[in-house]
């Protein structure tokens, strides 16, 4: 069986895990709320403060995610898989560098014109080598996520996967991963969480905590 074993949703300047709302800042755009979010979960990665709005958005629902749920060591680094997906793409930066040639080109806007780079951002900061696709879709597809990464865990390419939706352009944004595991050995002495009992993986589980913070 494959369990959601933690979950982060980050949406309308709110940072969820499992359920409960961490954080909330809703005072600022999205780059402000970005960096109260990280200090306010005391995260020291100086790299973070170069990275365009995609890859902060993905690299902090990792972080959260991460954070008292998967120890180091746990798994080999090739264990460990990410799958993420959103609607476009790196378009946010594409934008902004594309601003920028009309004057001189920006390397460092440049750099995140591939929607990918945020898997490799949170690849260098925990060393994972599994398993990494990004997708576009037009909205959140649940049932892709479901087969896409239950195949690789089926075939044993995986043990742990993290897996979701990273999307951001301009102001709007939202972020939803989950950790995929199949051992429940651990899962006892999990943070706090708001649910009954840890969800399967399923595209119903999926969906119901994608939408959490709609309301």
């Amino acid at each position: 069986m494959k369990y959601i074993t933690t979950a982060t949703v980050i949406s309308q300047q709110k940072a969820y895990k499992n359920g409960i709302c961490l954080f909330a800042d809703e005072d600022g755009a999205l780059p402000a709320f970005l960096i109260a979010a990280y200090r306010h979960f005391g995260f020291n990665y100086p790299r973070f403060y170069k990275m365009d709005n995609l890859a902060k958005l993905g690299w902090l629902a990792s972080e959260i995610l991460l954070q008292g749920s998967l120890e180091s060591g746990r798994y080999q680094p090739e264990e460990v898989g990410i799958v993420f997906s959103n609607a476009s793409s790196s378009l946010d930066a594409d934008l902004k560098y594309f601003e920028s040639a009309r004057d001189i080109a920006s390397p460092s806007l440049f750099v995140y014109t591939l929607p990918n780079i945020v898997i490799g951002e949170i690849c260098i900061k925990h060393k994972f080598k599994g398993e990494s696709a990004f997708f576009i879709f037009e909205s959140f597809n649940a049932d892709f996520l479901e087969k896409y990464v239950s195949g690789l865990f089926n075939s044993n390419i995986l043990q742990a996967c993290i897996c979701g939706w990273v999307e951001c352009i301009e102001n709007e944004y939202k972020a939803a991963l989950f950790l995929v595991e199949t051992d429940m050995n651990e899962l006892k002495d999990r943070q706090a969480s708001a649910w009954d009992s840890v969800p399967l993986f399923t595209k119903d589980n999926l969906n119901k905590i994608y939408h959490l913070s709609n309301g």
